[in-house]
């Protein structure tokens, strides 16, 4: 007598991950800290060139406010702060602030 076996594959289910939340570094003008100062600091934190530095701080200028870069939280967060620290140890009240990308 023979017996048929049958096999059933196994069902295996990946969990999925889903990306991090991404979080904009913002610069934030203020009438006192010098341009010059502003793209300094972008250069120094966030390796920018000299063009897009300016780029970026005449926008908050114009604005209010603008986004520096866009990045994991904890990166974010670590820039904002060193980049605010550095103009508090110079004695500017420049600010960056970070936000969850919509």
């Amino acid at each position: 007598m023979s017996q048929d076996t049958i096999l059933k594959p196994k069902n295996t289910t990946k969990p999925k991950l889903d990306r991090p939340k991404l979080y904009k570094v913002i610069l934030v003008n203020d009438d006192y800290t010098p341009r010059e100062f502003v793209v300094m600091v972008l250069k120094a934190v966030f390796r920018m060139s000299e063009e897009a530095g300016y780029r970026v701080m005449l926008t908050a200028h114009r604005m209010g406010t603008s986004v520096v870069v866009v990045c994991a939280k904890d990166i974010a967060e670590t820039k904002a702060k060193e980049a605010t620290d550095l103009a508090k140890g110079a004695g500017f009240p420049l600010m960056f602030t970070t936000e969850p990308e919509e």
